[in-house]
């Protein structure tokens, strides 16, 4: 009975959210559309053209097999450490230096094409989709806080945090996986280069039509990646204007009133739940200290927001892969971020000074355009962190020749 009860309150409450909602933003239309069109601009100008690329060579590297090879090449790293397979390598480099939502989308097409089970892909998710080094040195730490010391403080932070994400996942679902591969007698190259020969031939699309299937998916993808920025800069627009933000996070700020937390960096992780550009936005003109600002800037980054969470969503619709423990990931992604960015933030500051600076000169000082620094930092990152998996491919391997190999899989 109450589960009825239950299950008939749940279309309730949705249609009563979504009435009001609409009414919100009849209300307000001035607001609903100056937020709706820097949705826009921001997909237009920044989104559409540094991920759409990346979109489609991930599905033209698909169809040619080289994916298959790169899974192949990682399964002796992948498998043991993080047991997901080892093409969850390739969703892994890409995801970690192209940020959201490729790690994601990499990920829905390895399980619709059977190469993960069910329970890897969610682990994969949870490991893959972050957000990148240039997102977080260049937007948050620059351009919203205007500091570049604190740029590397928070990208250190933010991928220590994505790999111990990556090792907890590994207990997800009782660390079961497939089974393991039968042991084979030639080399790794040799098998890597046979699986991508027979994922080929198994596609049998000429390379014109991988190339136009590939571009058509992607300007689907990208398309409601852009929906999804704009209603949703909506949504916390409305829910800004009516001082429902306010509204909530004023009972947070009294129960916070005994630490030295201001409640204006509380207002800032209630946006940020919603939107991540919004809410580091807010963190970072918010009336506190600067370690708290910069530390609640970083788990907003980490969580990533409603808004990255429904395009995950999207990445994998038409799989059985859930997005509950994909959720609960981004929790502790958040509260492990904003851990180590407090312990990280004064020893990395000059560092981080130096590398940003770096960034700025490559982007102003030289007259190169952002989007080519862009572009570049995320293809250099997404080969330094894949050659980096390899080379630990690669010593897991050797090692396991002469049986010193601690990590064992459950079938």
């Amino acid at each position: 009975m109450g589960q009825t009860i239950s299950s008939q309150r749940s279309p309730l409450l949705a249609a009563a959210a979504g009435l009001i909602i609409t009414v919100s933003v009849v209300r307000y239309p001035e607001a609903a559309f100056s937020a709706s069109l820097d949705g826009l601009r921001l997909w237009f100008d920044v989104v559409l053209p540094a991920l759409l690329p990346f979109f489609a060579m991930a599905d033209i590297l698909m169809g040619l097999g080289v994916i298959h090879a790169v899974g192949v090449l990682l399964e002796p790293l992948m498998r043991p450490v993080f047991r997901i397979p080892g093409v969850g390598g390739f969703a892994v480099a890409m995801g970690l230096a192209s940020g959201y939502p490729l790690g994601a989308k990499i990920s829905g097409q390895l399980r619709r094409d059977g190469l993960c089970t069910r329970e890897e892909g969610e682990r994969l998710i949870s490991f893959a989709n972050t957000a990148d080094p240039l997102f977080m040195v260049g937007a948050v730490a620059i351009g919203m806080f205007g500091l570049p010391q604190i740029g590397l403080a928070i990208v250190v932070a933010h991928y220590a945090a994505a790999i111990l994400v990556g090792f907890a996942m590994r207990f997800h679902a009782g660390g079961v996986m497939s089974p393991e591969p039968k042991r084979y007698t030639d080399s790794l190259l040799r098998r890597a280069y046979r699986a991508m020969l027979d994922a080929r031939a198994n596609d049998n699309r000429p390379i014109g039509t991988i190339f136009g299937d590939a571009v058509r998916g992607s300007i689907n993808s990208m398309l409601f990646v852009g929906g999804c920025i704009m209603m949703f800069s909506v949504f916390l627009r409305i829910l800004t204007v009516t001082g429902v933000t306010e509204w909530i996070a004023l009972p947070i700020g009294l129960a916070l009133s005994w630490t030295t937390i201001d409640p204006e960096v509380v207002s800032a992780l209630i946006k940020g739940l919603v939107e991540i550009t919004i809410g580091s936005q807010a963190a970072a003109v918010a009336n506190s200290d600067m370690v708290h600002k910069v530390v609640a800037a970083s788990a907003i980054v980490a969580w990533s927001g409603f808004s990255v969470h429904a395009q995950v969503a999207a990445m994998v619709h038409n799989t059985d892969i859930r997005i509950a423990p994909y959720l609960i990931a981004r929790g502790m992604h958040a509260l492990f971020a904003a851990i180590f960015t407090y312990v990280l933030f004064e020893p990395l500051g000059g560092a981080a000074a130096t590398m940003a600076g770096f960034v700025t000169a490559a982007a102003g000082g030289a007259n190169v355009p952002m989007l080519l620094v862009y572009w570049g930092g995320m293809g250099v990152g997404a080969v330094l962190i894949l050659a980096a998996l390899l080379l630990g491919a690669w010593i897991l391997y050797a090692l396991s020749k002469i049986h010193i190999v601690f990590f064992r899989v459950k079938g």
